[in-house]
């Protein structure tokens, strides 16, 4: 197997991209962005692969099956991941058939190209003795971290992804009712009933910690966003994440092992071990499909097979 060392000799060693392709490529580009209105991380990654493929072999457009499956194996002799081949055929595929579309080939060469197996990554949970040291790590005694306790409770009370918590609305939480309405991903609104601990310092956050937060404002009635920096913008992506780190040092927690999205995790897996249904956690997760869902069986399973081993006097 290649080491990282021989993949760069490899990049360096390819020739230069052809104008020809490069200019393929680049209508290829332009075309899936005004379709699809793809990410800028998502296009250069698409122009990454096929630079590649063009630099291996030149005459993109007109390759045949078996100059991709060279390039697939030469890519795997040199190490580099099933993960990373098989997105790079996912961009082939992509390319292909926007060519097949566009009549410059009568057919594709990805067509009977298999990807490789990936091997399937269990999400990381926390124990339930990790997440109780990592909500009582802010000081709840601040607004800054009366902010933060709250934002950790809904994170892990409700089993949300990192995008859904710092988008909430001012108008997400009915404590009423104790129910949360969160936008998910293609805009799907689910409702998530709030557990007691995150009604308890949810209510806590707005009675005490937000009108804190706010009080810079001329108008702190005009702040859009549940969970605010001081002036009244919202919290980023990246600040909640710097959030989790600083959490998990001050718990005693290695800040590496721990993510925003492990907490999403580790709501999953708890709720399967007390007993919950699949079918019911497809919901609360806002999954739309329920094979997605049950990855977190896996996880369940292995923490059974680690308890029998651990206390079963045949284990």
């Amino acid at each position: 197997m290649g080491t990282p060392a021989d993949r760069r000799k490899l990049a360096q060693s390819l020739p230069p991209l052809a104008d020809a392709d490069a200019a393929a490529i680049e209508r290829f580009i332009d075309a899936i962005w005004a379709e699809n209105g793809l990410a800028g991380a998502s296009l250069a990654a698409y122009r990454r692969d096929l630079e590649g493929l063009a630099r291996f072999r030149p005459g993109l457009v007109g390759l045949d099956r078996g100059a991709l499956f060279d390039y697939l194996a030469m890519r795997t002799r040199a190490g580099y991941s099933p993960r990373s081949n098989a997105r790079l055929l996912s961009s082939l595929r992509a390319f292909y058939a926007h060519a097949l579309r566009r009549g410059q080939r009568s057919d594709d060469p990805t067509a009977l190209l298999q990807p490789p197996r990936l091997p399937r990554a269990l999400p990381k949970a926390l124990s339930e003795a990790q997440v109780e040291a990592l909500l009582h790590a802010p000081d709840a005694a601040t607004p800054h971290g009366l902010r933060d306790r709250a934002m950790l409770e809904l994170m892990y009370g409700c089993g949300l992804r990192v995008s859904e918590l710092v988008q909430l609305p001012a108008t997400a939480a009915n404590l009423r009712q104790g129910v949360l309405r969160v936008a998910g991903k293609g805009s799907k609104e689910r409702l998530v009933p709030l557990g007691e601990e995150s009604q308890h310092w949810l209510q806590r956050y707005l009675h005490d910690a937000r009108p804190a937060l706010l009080a810079p404002l001329r108008d702190p009635a005009g702040a859009q966003a549940l969970f605010v920096e001081p002036g009244g913008n919202p919290l980023t992506r990246q600040a909640f994440w710097a959030l989790v780190k600083r959490c998990a040092a001050a718990a005693g927690l290695d800040p590496a092992r721990i993510s925003p999205h492990g907490l999403r995790h580790s709501f999953a897996t708890h709720l399967l071990n007390h007993g919950a249904a699949l079918r019911a956690l497809q919901m609360l997760l806002g999954h739309s499909s329920l094979s997605t869902t049950q990855i977190y069986t896996l996880v369940a399973r292995e923490h059974l097979k680690q308890l029998h081993a651990r206390h079963h006097p045949r284990g």
